[in-house]
């Protein structure tokens, strides 16, 4: 039996305002996160620092593995690992598109997540740039992205559905 009007409409509406405004997202950390990595490896050679606050500086380095170099040379391991969170992130949105905010931190964790694979497919490793103090290994705008994404997604989570 074919779909009542009523239940297209609700579809239709349910995919298009909480996954066009997780695409949005996306495409906004995406695009930052790539025109910021090609920024730092046409001005800033590999070894050079840079101050550009107190505490923070700017430096070309390479990761090969996954968050703070664990895993490293390991692009088979990093790409499954990566394959099976964005599969069960995606999962759970087409799940719970619905919840309110929850298209934000979706967002933010595809774009982030997608900005590194596309290092690791073109470069063979992740750009990272962002070097702050105390042994802090560097890091990168699609890295920032993923840490806020999680943090917000726990508050969601933590929050009752009515929210």
């Amino acid at each position: 039996m074919p779909p009542s009007e009523d239940g297209r409409r609700r579809l239709a509406g349910r995919l298009s305002g909480p996954w066009a405004r997780a695409g949005a997202i996306f495409l906004i950390v995406f695009v930052a996160d790539q025109a910021s990595k090609r920024a730092i490896r046409s001005s800033i050679v590999p070894g050079e620092e840079r101050r550009v606050l107190p505490g923070v500086q700017l430096v070309d380095t390479r990761n090969n593995g996954v968050a703070f170099g664990l895993f490293p040379h390991s692009q088979v391991v990093v790409g499954i690992l990566i394959g099976l969170a964005l599969l069960g992130l995606l999962v759970y949105f087409a799940r719970h598109s619905e919840r309110r905010l929850i298209w934000l931190p979706t967002g933010m964790l595809i774009g982030g997540a997608l900005g590194n694979i596309f290092d690791r497919i073109s470069d063979g490793s992740v750009t990272d740039f962002i070097k702050l103090p105390l042994g802090w290994p560097p890091f990168n705008l699609a890295d920032s992205s993923i840490v806020v994404a999680i943090a917000i997604l726990m508050l969601l989570l933590d929050r009752p559905r009515s929210g």
